[in-house]
């Protein structure tokens, strides 16, 4: 996504200079107007003044130089596994994660005219592989497009009743587009895990249920993997997530990205942990924050 369609250049300006009166409310997402992400925000900061940026990099950086408190990060998706590239920059950003946040993916059909005008739909080819059956049912091409809110955007500027997208119910709204259908993906689970940036740390009230999220770098040993994580299976320490790539090129080492219950104060943690560092090159903390309520109702 290089660029705005005018319909949400227009939208963009005006949230761009509601966000610079007061940084300190200022919460940065990646996408157009009306992108799931930009609904992760009015979820979790209802009175926050969302900043829409072009790439995840421009919402780093919005918080990294004080242009918002804040960044609201997608990491994750039920259906579709980790989004590429956060990874790579979550480690490198030199910021925390505060918070997390759950958002149910409800696509709508949305147009101009009715449903009977539609000959194609645009949208991101992850959301039109997410309705595929509903869309081949209704005999609708299915249109690639760079995101989501883009896509009702440029059927909005387009004025063609024959374009539909699919977005969510927020783009819409914000673009004047009637809701042709509701929740038309085809899986009845499909939610998008976000990580809430901020350049300090949370103290998370004592009680309260804790994630941790880190990275680490495993030794070209064999068995390295298994030795590191050993700690976390003898001191009883929950890990919900476990992701491994590659970086600079090199095949011999894994780096890792892990989620954690817990926090690095608690006793059995703190020994997990301090195994984790005898076992590796370099571990990095990333965030401990509260652990959503949303959770154990996702399953």
């Amino acid at each position: 996504m290089t660029s705005y369609s005018p319909c949400a250049a227009a939208l963009v300006a005006d949230m761009e200079a509601l966000a610079a009166i007061d940084p300190s409310r200022a919460v940065a997402f990646q996408g157009a107007p009306g992108a799931y992400s930009h609904q992760a925000v009015r979820e979790a900061f209802p009175a926050a003044s969302p900043l829409p940026c072009v790439a995840f990099e421009d919402a780093i950086e919005a918080v990294q130089t004080g242009r918002a408190a804040r960044a609201v990060i997608p990491i994750e998706n039920s259906l579709h596994g980790r989004v590429a590239d956060v990874h790579f920059l979550l480690p490198e950003a030199g910021l925390h994660i505060v918070a997390e946040h759950f958002v149910r993916v409800r696509h709508c059909l949305l147009g101009i005219g009715n449903q009977a005008d539609l000959r194609a739909v645009l949208s991101h080819p992850q959301a039109l592989g997410q309705c595929r059956a509903r869309l081949r049912g209704w005999g609708l091409e299915p249109v690639g497009h760079f995101d989501t809110a883009g896509a009702a955007a440029a059927v909005a500027d387009a004025g063609d009743a024959s374009r539909g997208a699919v977005a969510s119910a927020l783009a819409g709204e914000l673009y004047g587009l009637n809701v042709l259908a509701r929740g038309i993906e085809d899986a009845d689970h499909n939610t998008t895990r976000f990580v809430v940036l901020a350049r300090e740390s949370v103290e998370v009230a004592p009680g309260v249920p804790t994630m941790t999220s880190f990275t680490f770098l495993t030794r070209n040993v064999p068995a390295s993997l298994f030795k590191a994580l050993g700690g976390f299976a003898t001191n009883g320490v929950n890990m919900t997530k476990l992701e491994s790539y590659l970086r600079g090129g090199s095949f011999s080492a894994a780096e890792f990205y892990a989620d954690i219950e817990g926090r690095p104060e608690e006793p059995a943690v703190r020994l997990a942990m301090e195994e984790l560092a005898f076992h590796t090159e370099r571990v990095k903390l990333i965030g401990t924050y509260p652990r959503s309520a949303l959770r154990d109702m996702l399953g």
